[in-house]
């Protein structure tokens, strides 16, 4: 199996041989591929998985009336509902504020009607499900607010699967991987997946926050990239670059883990679907050379993709579903729009009033999960298992079947040039 691993296809003698064949540019290349096309199937159920879990974190960790109050206070008093009605749920992101919360007091004597339109405009934020974000993001912002994010995911995706797969390979596989030297074949997948990711995560923080934040806000076009972009570069100017990486300690107990259960998962169903080809062949099918070749010719590259699709989408769900909460709690933190982020740090200055206390999202990890899981129990730390398990499985599947397949074939083109090389100098 460690001549195999991460190669999706039937071991042969050769494979060792065959990886080294196999350059890193054309590694880079497959990788590309596969981030362009599992970026463009799963970017839709995404954005519902930020929203829905945005939307949870809005509603229970971040009442109504702590964010609309301090607002209201210094708004002009004649201000009408009607005239910020349009951004009722995305409070958190410098949207305009719905004045019809509970608690604020009355606003006008005509109120009865920009309240109605207040609720329905909430109605139309909240998301019951999958499908009916799918459905009201659609009908509501375009269609093509269903991408939102592309951009900045194909800008994390690509440079982050280069350095992932093509790591993950390296490390998996090669002689001179000091992880494939000190860790016994059995785990060296759950390893290298780990260390993988970890390089992998830390190079392409800052654009996961900036499309974490582009697609949980409500708004299309170049103004709202824009917008975000200024937000971020505002908080910048007052933390500091590093706040760049704010949730990244989330984002690796999120991403770690599943990417070592992944790849373990992964090469474990992989072998047994090999295994289990291999002696339903030797049972049934014809024996002979001539026949093994012909198999192998016809129907090899069919086989390696669906090995790796059926892999990749089964190890991909079952570890998906075991980190949620860490993608609950990643989520919430990257989204929340605290104060700070574009004002000077409280602690720096004097003044006689008592300090708020700590948002639940700047806490720590096991704090935080805990506080989510005190006020809404195990349903609001699985809150969007099911958009997380929708888009990974197909993603994953997606990714490492293309990946696989993109290696098989530049194997075949290296293989073709070595037998072109060959007949040349013989004929010389």
């Amino acid at each position: 199996m460690a001549n195999s691993a991460g190669t999706g296809a039937v071991p042969v003698p050769e494979a060792k041989q065959v990886n080294d064949d196999t350059s890193m540019a054309q590694k880079m290349v497959s990788a590309t591929s596969g981030s362009i096309l599992t970026a463009l199937l799963a970017t839709p159920l995404d954005v519902v998985r930020v929203r829905l879990q945005a939307q949870s974190s809005m509603k229970s960790t971040s009442p109504f009336v702590t964010h609309t109050a301090p607002t209201l206070h210094n708004m002009p008093p004649n201000i009408g509902v009607t005239a910020c009605c349009r951004e009722v749920f995305w409070i958190g992101q410098n949207s305009q504020i719905c004045m019809a919360g509970p608690n604020v007091g009355a606003i006008s004597s005509s109120s009865a009607t920009a309240a109605e339109c207040a609720v329905e405009e909430t109605q139309r934020k909240m998301f019951t499900s999958t499908l009916d974000g799918l459905r009201k993001i659609a009908r509501n912002e375009g269609i093509l607010s269903l991408w939102r994010g592309l951009s900045p995911t194909l800008m994390m995706g690509i440079p982050g699967n280069i350095i992932y797969f093509s790591g993950y390979d390296w490390l998996r596989s090669d002689d001179r991987s000091p992880i494939k030297q000190a860790v016994p074949d059995a785990y060296t997948p759950l390893i290298a997946g780990s260390v993988a990711r970890i390089t992998a995560a830390s190079a392409i923080s800052p654009i996961e926050m900036f499309r974490t934040r582009l697609q949980a806000t409500s708004g299309t076009g170049a103004d709202h990239f824009k917008k975000t972009l200024e937000g971020l570069y505002e908080m910048t100017q007052v933390r500091g670059y590093s706040s760049l990486w704010r949730g990244l300690t989330l984002t690796m107990w999120r991403d770690v883990p599943f990417s070592g259960l992944y790849w373990w998962l992964y090469e474990k169903v992989k072998t047994e679907f090999i295994e289990t080809r291999k002696q339903a062949e030797a049972h049934i099918l014809p024996h002979g050379p001539s026949y093994t070749e012909q198999r192998q010719s016809q129907g090899l590259e069919t086989v390696t993709f669906m090995d790796s699709f059926i892999a990749g989408a089964t190890s991909g769900s079952i570890a998906a579903l075991v980190t949620t909460p860490f993608d609950v709690g990643k989520t919430r933190q990257q989204v929340f729009r605290h104060v700070g982020d574009d004002r000077p740090d409280p602690t720096s200055i004097k003044n006689t009033f008592p300090r708020p206390p700590v948002p639940p999202e700047q806490r720590s990890l096991p704090q935080f999960l805990l506080h989510i899981f005190r006020e809404e129990g195990m349903a609001g730390l699985f809150r969007g298992w099911v958009a997380r398990c929708l888009k990974v499985a197909p993603a994953c599947a997606i990714m490492i079947s293309t990946y696989e397949l993109g290696k098989k074939m530049a194997r075949g083109v290296n293989e073709r040039r070595h037998s072109s090389a060959d007949d040349t100098s013989e004929s010389v």
